[in-house]
């Protein structure tokens, strides 16, 4: 019998399976043939500490070290800047506080990103602390450290069965049927119909869709050096990639878990905000996608056992935070199912585990 069955291979279900593999037996089952597949493969890889909710926040600076150091770290340079219009300037002053930004000329603004139009803003703000991700490497290194301790991936292996006979969970897929003292949830758009499939109340875990324009280099420029730049509101961000542009509408529409795909009206309403406050028009797209980033109604990450069944676990609704948090929130999984003291504050694991979603 296998300890652990961890459903889903993105950046949850990896972390989590790495930490548990570290006590026990561990298999990740993950229906597409490669891993990362869905949201983990489709992010904009940022690590801002004081982006999302206190109990975010909270996992954001217990990963910190993590991302720095394990590993030789896997974070390199980018910034963040906040563009605001005249209309905007309460939302901007919230947004500025918010994210801990500190106020710049829109001369100095424009140094760091030339594209700007600073006839048609107001407020700028930035900081240097904001990092990319080396997204792949974390994968491949969660994946590296499972299989260190024992620990299997099984691709391809899409679950079409779950139930709980005689004290143990039995997990079918399309090829096989294993039988495991736990499961873990880390289905991400999928987290509630995987626990349907368990016979597990629901936890109301929603997936929302995030659409992705890829686009040339802006006016001949050299985006390299460019930090990551907002809207206020957080209605369209920009971040330079590999010598183009990623530019998202921030969009965040409700939808049923599917391999997503761009919404071209939405794409093109956030594209026309973006072209907005830019001195270069959108002629082309290189390419566009859309992720699901699957948030609980309290817009909190769900981990750890569920109060009715224990040995079923919750590793789900990161909402787009899941690189960001995953080193800190992986060690709660494994501190709150191996009895251990977690190292975050009790208010904040509060806030966490599920728990808090059956009262």
């Amino acid at each position: 019998m296998i300890d652990y069955i961890v459903i889903g291979g993105g950046i949850a279900g990896l972390s989590a399976a790495a930490r548990l593999s570290e006590k026990a037996e561990v298999l990740v089952l993950e229906r597409e043939t490669a891993l990362g597949y869905h949201a983990s493969g489709r992010s904009a890889a940022l690590f801002e500490q004081n982006y999302g909710k206190p109990s975010t926040i909270a996992l954001n600076r217990a990963s910190a070290e993590y991302h720095f150091e394990a590993n030789g770290g896997y974070l390199s340079p980018r910034g963040l800047l906040i563009l605001g219009r005249p209309h905007e300037r309460e939302a901007f002053d919230t947004d500025a506080q918010t994210m801990g930004v500190t106020r710049i000329t829109l001369d100095e603004a424009q140094k760091l990103v030339p594209v700007i139009d600073t006839g048609k803003l107001s407020d700028a703000a930035y900081h240097e602390a904001a990092y990319d991700i080396d997204t792949d490497r974390m994968l491949q290194d969660f994946v590296r450290q499972l299989k260190a301790n024992g620990g299997r991936v099984e691709t391809g292996a899409e679950v079409t069965g779950i139930d709980r006979q005689d004290g143990a969970w039995h997990v079918s897929t399309t090829a096989a049927r294993y039988t495991a003292r736990h499961v873990v949830n880390a289905g991400g758009a999928w987290a509630d119909a995987l626990a349907a499939m368990a016979g597990i109340a629901l936890l109301g875990i929603v997936p929302h869709r995030r659409s992705m324009a890829r686009l040339p280099a802006p006016g001949g420029h050299d985006p390299a050096s460019w930090p990551m730049f907002f809207g206020v509101g957080e209605s369209w961000y920009a971040k330079p990639d590999a010598g183009a542009l990623l530019v998202s509408p921030a969009d965040e529409d409700p939808v049923e878990p599917h391999d997503a795909w761009a919404d071209d009206m939405v794409l093109a309403e956030g594209l026309a905000r973006y072209e907005e406050v830019v001195t270069t028009p959108v002629t082309r797209l290189l390419t566009s996608w859309a992720g699901l980033r699957s948030f609980a109604p309290d817009r909190t990450l769900v981990l750890g056992p569920d109060p009715a069944e224990p040995s079923f676990l919750w590793c789900a609704g990161q909402g787009g935070y899941g690189f960001q948090t995953a080193p800190a929130a992986s060690a709660l999984l494994a501190a709150l199912t191996f009895g251990r003291t977690p190292a975050l504050p009790p208010d904040i694991v509060a806030q966490l585990t599920p728990d808090r979603l059956r009262q």
